[in-house]
């Protein structure tokens, strides 16, 4: 199955020609893309027999997750780490599948290249699945997954080519939180400025005290955090995103300053448990101290569904770090990972 698809793929994709870097992050994707995961051969095709596999553009009315592709992707592969793998594997027989149709082929190398990002964190698969699409060469068309594959390029280890391909994506919300990741604070602050001349939700003003927070301008971000605090709506009762937001941001506050009260070599040894609100309700996590050191930092609760790769990696740049001063947060699944960053600041405080 994997050489039809390289073999069909190549039919429709040029091949870059560069020097330099470019020439050896060219060759990485290429290799890895038509190269299948060692876990691919062992990993069975499992889904609901039920399931329909013509995989209509538009399901039907009503939410069957044993019987649309897309919803079954969203409330069963997703949420659960052990059918990551089996998800993937869905991807690549639809695509086998639909080779003729180009509607579904480019909507299953789309998924694919979110499922290897988002959820496996394999960049490299992931950028090859963006290019069949054709997204480098047309990032207007296709804005979200080019940030996506910028992120690919940066995690891959070039930085240089992910500003050089945000350069020619439109501005937003998730454009200019990479261009925070990136220690590009002034661009990314502006550009999500931009974003909050029409910000009835607060959430580009959170976006915005996120990067100043991220960027250590703590005053800056608490007063971001304070606008959303008085956001004001007729609606009785506040609607539910009014909620959610308020509960960030003062979860935000409070980690700030838990943050100030912070020192690692004032924190007794052993476990410290606290939380934070997520998307879903609250994150709790245990962190472990050892001679004033973070030897783990486990989420030990949550009913958090789309969290992607945020639990395993948030936790990891808190570790690396030793501090949650500065780590940014997971793309695509943001809520949940500055929970965990907050709720760590949280324990580490007290």
């Amino acid at each position: 199955m994997w050489t039809l698809l390289v073999a069909f793929l190549l039919l429709f994709t040029a091949t870059t020609q560069a020097e330099g870097t470019r020439a050896e992050l060219d060759k990485l994707i290429d290799r890895e893309g038509k190269t299948p995961p060692a876990w691919f051969k062992e990993t069975p095709l499992n889904y609901p027999k039920s399931l329909d596999l013509s995989w209509p553009m538009k399901p039907p009315p009503g939410w069957d997750n044993q019987k649309n592709v897309g919803q079954f992707v969203w409330d069963v592969v997703n949420p659960n780490p052990s059918r990551w793998r089996e998800g993937v594997k869905l991807m690549h027989h639809l695509l086998t599948q639909h080779k003729d149709d180009p509607e579904k082929r480019e909507r299953a190398m789309l998924t694919l290249c979110h499922m290897y990002h988002n959820l496996l964190e394999d960049y490299a698969r992931a950028a090859f699945w963006c290019r069949a699409v054709g997204v480098e060469k047309d990032p207007e068309e296709y804005a979200r997954s080019a940030v996506l594959l910028a992120e690919c390029y940066w995690r891959l280890g070039y930085r240089e080519e992910a500003v050089k391909l945000l350069a020619k994506t439109p501005p937003g919300l998730m454009h200019a939180t990479l261009l925070g990741s990136l220690g590009e604070i002034d661009r990314a602050i502006a550009m999500a400025l931009e974003e909050t001349n029409d910000d009835s939700t607060g959430s580009a003003t959170l976006a915005v005290a996120d990067l100043c927070r991220l960027a250590g301008r703590y005053p800056e971000a608490i007063r971001h955090y304070q606008t959303v605090l008085y956001i004001n709506v007729l609606e009785k009762p506040l609607p539910g995103w009014l909620i959610r937001n308020r509960n960030r941001a003062t979860a935000s506050i409070t980690a700030i300053k838990a943050i100030e009260l912070f020192d690692p070599k004032k924190v007794a040894d052993g476990k410290h448990v606290a939380a934070s609100q997520g998307y879903e309700g609250p994150v709790e996590v245990t962190v472990t101290m050892k001679s004033g050191r973070i030897t783990d930092v486990a989420v030990t609760k949550h009913r958090e569904k789309q969290f992607y790769s945020a639990i395993n990696d948030t936790s990891a740049k808190i570790l690396k770090k030793q501090s949650v001063k500065g780590v940014d947060t997971t793309s695509n699944a943001t809520i949940t990972s500055e929970a965990i960053i907050n709720a760590t600041a949280k324990a580490l405080a007290r």
